[in-house]
C-alpha cells in the first residue's frame, strides 16, 4: 500500500493526559460543540440556497458555504478528539487557599529562578500554578498564571523550596530553583481567574 505524503510528515497524536480544569469547564466544552453544530446547520441551508442559483462553476456563494462547512467540521472533529484523548478533573480554587506548601502543587503561588545554561543569565518569575488554559496576569501583584501542564510547570511541580533541577525547556536547557511557595489570597484569585474559555484547538486536516 503506497504511503501518502501528507501522512509521512504528520506528527503523532499526543498521548492522553489528565487535565485539571475549574468547575464548569466541561459545560463550556459541550456548549462550544453545540454552537458549532448549530452553525453547521445554518451553513448547510446557505449551501442549499446557493446551489439552487444555477451554474456551480461561477457560484461563489456555494463555494464559500462549502468551505465554511469544511472548516466547522474540522473544528468539531478537533474538539471531539481533544475531549476523547484526555481526562478532565474539576478542581475548586477555594481549596488553594489553605493547602500545604511543602512542595509546589497546583494552586500555589511560587517564585521560580530560571538560569539559562547557555548564557548563565538568571530570571525570576512569580506564578500562580493554575488549571488548564489560564493566561491572566495581575498588574497589582505582578503574578502571572502558569497552566499546570505547561513545560515550565511540569518541570517545577513537586519541587521543594530551594530544590534545584536541570530541565530542557522549549527555549533551551535551564536550571530551575523554586525560591518560595505560598497559598494565594482570595483577592489574588479574584483578579487572576477570569471567565472560563473553550480551548484554542488547531484544525486537524485529514
Amino acid at each position: 500500500m503506497p504511503l501518502h505524503r501528507k501522512n509521512i510528515f504528520r506528527l503523532p497524536s499526543p498521548a492522553p493526559t489528565t487535565i485539571y480544569v475549574r468547575p464548569g469547564y466541561n459545560r463550556v466544552l459541550a456548549e462550544q460543540f453545540e454552537a458549532l453544530k448549530r452553525k453547521r446547520v445554518d451553513l448547510v441551508k446557505d449551501k442549499v440556497e446557493a446551489h439552487s442559483q444555477g451554474d456551480l462553476r461561477e457560484n461563489f456563494g456555494f463555494k464559500a458555504a462549502k468551505d465554511a462547512i469544511r472548516a466547522v467540521d474540522r473544528k468539531m472533529t478537533a474538539l471531539d478528539r481533544f475531549v476523547a484523548r484526555n481526562t478532565f478533573f474539576e478542581v475548586d480554587p477555594a481549596t488553594w487557599l489553605t493547602k500545604p506548601t511543602a512542595t509546589l502543587q497546583l494552586g500555589h503561588v511560587t517564585t521560580i529562578e530560571k538560569q539559562d545554561v547557555a548564557t548563565q543569565r538568571k530570571h525570576h518569575f512569580t506564578f500562580l500554578v493554575t488549571t488548564h488554559g489560564e493566561t491572566a496576569s495581575d498588574p497589582e501583584s505582578g503574578i502571572e498564571c502558569l497552566p499546570h501542564n505547561s513545560p515550565l510547570a511540569t518541570a517545577a511541580l513537586g519541587l521543594a523550596v530551594n530544590a534545584e533541577t536541570k530541565v530542557k525547556l522549549p527555549a533551551g536547557e535551564s536550571i530551575l530553583v523554586v525560591r518560595s511557595i505560598r497559598n494565594p489570597t482570595q483577592s489574588e484569585l479574584d483578579r487572576l481567574l477570569t471567565a472560563i474559555q473553550p480551548p484554542e484547538i488547531e484544525d486537524e486536516e485529514e
